[in-house]
């Protein structure tokens, strides 16, 4: 199942919904203590972070707690990642505005919104069907035209729409799935979180070369398990 929420790549950004004025505060705190202040630098990162109404990708009895510093449940298992972790993450890809990217784990749609605050393209897939649908009603009602949900197995990518400029995984697999490096452009990045539940896990940060498929370990993580669809 796959919805295209239409509109153009170049179309302005979507214009968050009229909102209770402390969430626009909350949001403005978030930036200065959550993300500048442990190192986030790049201005349109922490500008889309300061715009996309993360309350609205929550269950509306979280709202209180939308912009603190760690994960909050979404349901089905499933969390949707702290602030400063989505922000690094996105960050550590360097993004242009004409990038496709490839999110593995639409979780509430959240990290996907924030993608398309900065790039033509975003292709998200989740597993978890429910998960999926609400994901894409929120993403559609909010207004972000640029994005593509799919529900499905993250471990074989979305092949049909690849090469990726770059790509995004929120769940953590034991090893890179190799068909996600296949989609990768050349010249292109990945940063996915590496390790089996219970242990160590790693964010790990890919370049891939002409010549080899450079790797990174940048920040340790805890991400819930990346699973394979049956």
């Amino acid at each position: 199942m796959v919805l295209s929420l239409g509109g153009s790549p170049l179309d302005p950004p979507p214009v968050p919904p009229v909102e209770d004025s402390a969430f626009p505060a909350a949001r403005a705190r978030m930036v200065r203590d959550q993300l500048v202040s442990r190192g986030i630098r790049d201005a349109r990162v922490l500008a889309v972070l300061g715009q996309v109404p993360r309350q609205e990708f929550v269950p509306k009895a979280l709202w209180g707690e939308a912009y603190e510093d760690g994960p909050l449940p979404i349901g089905h298992g499933q969390t949707i990642s702290q602030p400063y972790v989505v922000a690094f993450m996105t960050e550590a890809l360097v993004l242009r505005p004409r990038d496709r990217v490839l999110e593995i784990g639409t979780g509430s749609g959240y990290q996907a919104a924030v993608l398309a605050g900065l790039v033509a393209e975003v292709f998200s897939i989740e597993l978890v069907e429910p998960l999926g649908r609400r994901a894409e009603a929120t993403l559609q009602r909010l207004g972000y035209a640029n994005v593509q949900v799919r529900t499905g197995d993250g471990y074989g990518g979305w092949p049909e729409a690849a090469p990726f400029d770059a790509i995004l995984v929120t769940c953590a697999p034991d090893e890179v799935p190799e068909a996600l490096v296949q989609q990768l452009k050349v010249g292109g990045r990945m940063i996915v979180p590496v390790g089996s539940q219970g242990a160590a896990q790693e964010l790990i940060l890919l370049r891939k070369t002409p010549e080899r498929l450079e790797r990174q370990a940048v920040l340790p993580v805890r991400f819930v398990p990346m699973v394979k669809g049956n």
